[in-house]
C-alpha cells in the first residue's frame, strides 16, 4: 500500500515511516524538515495536492505542537493557532477533494474548551467526522524526538539528566499520565489502517497503554537508568499541580483493545530511549 505519512519527521511519524517500511508498504514523507515545498500552511499546494492525490492511505499526524514546556508557552500565540488553521484547512480540503481513507492524529486533550491546543484537535476531530475519516486519540506517546524543543517529559527528563545533572520538574510529579511507546503506537495505527472499514467515524479509538504512571514513577524509572551508566541524577519535584493531565474528563476508551493491545512495559520502553540517547552524550 502507498501511505502518505504527513508529520513523517514529527515524534510518531518518524516511528511510523521505519515501521510501515519494515511491513513492506510504500512511504511517503512529507515534513517541513524536508524543504519549503513541504509546509503544510501554504495554499494552494501543489506538491502536497499531487502527494494526496497518488496515496492509498493518508496518515494526518502533522501539528504544530510539543510537550508541556512548548505548549504552556506558545499555545495561545496567534501563530499555533494560525499554523494549525492553516495546515488542517490545507490538507481536509484535500483530502475530500480525492476522496481518501485517512486518520486523523488527535489528543486525549480534544474535549478540554480551555487549552487552544485541545480547541484545535477538536476542530480536527469535526472536519474528520464530516469526511467519514478516522480519528484516533493519542494519550502521550514517547519515543526519540529530533526537535527537542518541543520535548515531550521522558525524552526532556534524559536530556536534562545528561546536560544538566540535578533538575526540577514542572510540577510536583504526583499526576498520572497514561504514556505509550512509539513502537506499540505503529502498530495501533497499521491495525486500523489494515482494518479501516470495520470502523465508523465516531468509534472512540483511544491509543493508548491503559495503565496511569505518575510523573514520579516515570522520574524514578529514568534516575536508575542513570544510575546503571554511573551518572547519579536527582529530579526534584515542584510546586504546581498539573491540573490538566488531572482532569477527570480523561478517561480513556477500550474499544480498540479488540484489535490492538499495547506491548511495551514502562520499564522497558523507557530504557530503550534511554539506550539511543545516550549514545548522543558519548555513554
Amino acid at each position: 500500500m502507498k501511505v502518505l505519512n504527513l508529520g513523517s519527521s514529527g515524534q510518531i511519524g518518524a516511528y511510523l515511516t521505519e515501521y510501515l517500511r519494515k511491513k513492506g508498504h510504500e512511504v511517503i514523507e512529507y515534513d517541513k524538515n524536508l524543504g519549503p515545498q513541504y509546509n503544510l500552511t501554504a495554499i494552494p499546494s501543489t506538491w502536497l495536492e499531487s502527494c494526496i492525490k497518488q496515496a492509498d492511505f493518508v496518515f494526518f499526524l502533522a501539528f504544530d505542537v510539543g510537550g508541556s514546556r512548548y505548549l504552556k508557552k506558545y499555545q495561545h500565540s496567534f501563530d499555533f493557532i494560525n499554523n494549525n488553521t492553516r495546515l488542517m484547512a490545507n490538507v481536509f480540503g484535500l483530502l475530500e477533494k480525492y476522496n481518501k481513507r485517512f486518520v486523523f492524529a488527535s489528543s486525549q486533550m480534544s474535549n478540554m474548551s480551555y487549552s487552544p491546543y485541545g480547541v484545535m484537535k477538536r476542530v480536527g476531530e469535526l472536519y474528520t467526522t464530516s469526511l467519514k475519516g478516522l480519528t484516533v486519540k493519542f494519550w502521550n506517546v514517547y519515543g526519540i524526538e529530533k526537535d527537542m524543543d518541543k520535548a515531550h517529559v521522558i525524552t526532556d527528563f534524559i536530556k536534562k539528566g545528561f546536560e544538566e545533572g540535578d533538575f526540577e520538574m514542572m510540577t510536583d510529579g504526583t499526576e498520572e499520565r497514561q504514556f505509550l511507546y512509539a513502537e506499540d503506537c505503529c502498530e495501533a495505527l497499521e491495525t486500523i489502517m489494515e482494518n479501516y472499514t470495520d470502523f465508523k467515524p465516531e468509534d472512540p479509538l483511544h491509543i493508548t497503554s491503559f495503565h496511569a504512571t505518575s510523573i514520579k514513577e516515570v522520574a524514578a524509572i529514568i534516575m536508575g537508568q542513570f544510575n546503571l551508566i554511573g551518572k547519579p541524577i536527582k529530579i526534584n519535584p515542584g510546586l504546581a499541580k498539573d491540573s490538566v493531565q488531572m482532569d477527570k474528563r480523561n478517561e480513556a476508551n477500550s474499544y480498540i483493545m479488540d484489535w490492538w493491545l499495547p506491548q511495551t512495559n514502562m520499564q522497558d520502553g523507557i530504557k530503550a530511549v534511554f539506550d539511543e540517547m545516550k549514545k548522543e552524550y558519548g555513554y
